[in-house]
Formats: C-alpha cells, structure tokens, sequence
C-alpha cells in the first residue's frame, strides 16, 4: 500500500503510521532498563521502567508522518525537529531549522525519515544532534539503498539504521528506485 501510486493520502498515512510503531520496536530492543519492584493485587514483584527518556525527531516534514505512530506507543516521549530540505541541484542537504529537547544527552534519540536516499540528510540529521550533546542515536527509515548506508554509515558509523526495505538504487534526481515517491507529498496530499 505505501509503494503503490494509486495509494489515497488517508490510507498512505495510516500505514506509514503504522509502520512506524513496527520499526520503533524493533529499535527498542535496545533501550536499557532498570529494575523496580511493583505491587500487584496479590503480591510484589520485579519490573523495569527504561533507563533513559526516549525523543523522536523528526526530519521535517515527511518524518512527521512517522511521529503520530509512534507516540501511540511511546506517549510520553520527547519530541524535537530539524528542519533540512534537499537543494534540488546539489542534492545537498539545507537546515533552516532545529529545536531539541534539553535533555538529548540523556535520552534514547529516534531520528525518523521515511527516506534514506543520499544519505547527506540523515547524516546533517546526526551531525546536529551531537552537536547538541546527543549520545545515544538510532535513524528510522521505511526505505533505503546501498549508497545511502554507504554515505551514512561512512559518515556516523555508530549511528544504527533501523529499516524495513533496502532497495537497490537511486535515479539521477536522488530518488530511491524502485521506492515509492516523495513521501512528505504523499503523506500531505501536496503531490
């Protein structure tokens, strides 16, 4: 349903949504936790609460359309934005914006873009979020390619990729063949 072009924008949204809260389980099986001891109705018993605060953010504006899954599971999580879009000469990426919690060092950070093409984005992405003392770092993406893991990777080596497609290519405008378009545009009905 996402690839196919036909796909209506409400139907598109719902399962990138959900989608989403697939690849946010996968990258909690490696938050840490703590012990804690709950009462039941009938007994005490051992728990874990996780360790550290988790913040998603977001890519404006197409990683948005991961954000609302994924607070269904993790309601209480921070959230922060950067701001980047991708020159379409250069295929670089342009900040125009970022706003982050205050506590980023502390916290398991969830960077979401439903794209990893060229990777320059993702990898600005990152570069910001170290900067602003980030430390704990995975980059969730519905799509990528080998040149954009290369590029990322290459760039952020200890940044893990959390995905659910790895295609094998892009076109000559940066997009990721056989992929399934400009995600923002489809999330938001704008293409």
């Amino acid at each position: 349903m996402l690839r196919d072009k036909t796909t209506a924008p409400d139907v598109f949204r719902r399962h990138l949504q959900e989608t989403s809260i697939l690849l946010f389980a996968e990258a909690s099986k490696n938050f840490g936790t703590a012990p804690i001891e709950v009462e039941t109705p009938l007994a005490s018993c051992a728990g874990a609460v996780l360790a550290r605060p988790i913040v998603l953010v977001p890519i404006l504006r197409a990683g948005l359309g991961m954000l609302d899954g994924i607070l269904r599971i993790a309601p209480d999580a921070g959230i922060g934005h950067i701001g980047l879009y991708r020159d379409a000469e250069t295929l670089r990426p342009v900040s125009y914006f970022d706003r982050l919690p205050v506590n980023i060092a502390a916290a398991e950070v969830l960077v979401l873009d439903p794209m990893l093409a060229t990777g320059h984005s993702a990898c600005e992405a990152a570069s910001i979020l170290k900067a602003q003392g980030a430390r704990q770092i995975q980059f969730l993406c519905l799509i990528t390619c080998p040149p954009g893991i290369k590029q990322f990777h290459g760039a952020h080596p200890d940044v893990p990729i959390v995905t659910a497609a790895i295609d094998p290519e892009l076109n000559g405008k940066g997009y990721i063949v056989p992929g399934l378009g400009d995600a923002g545009d489809r999330y938001f009905g704008t293409g």
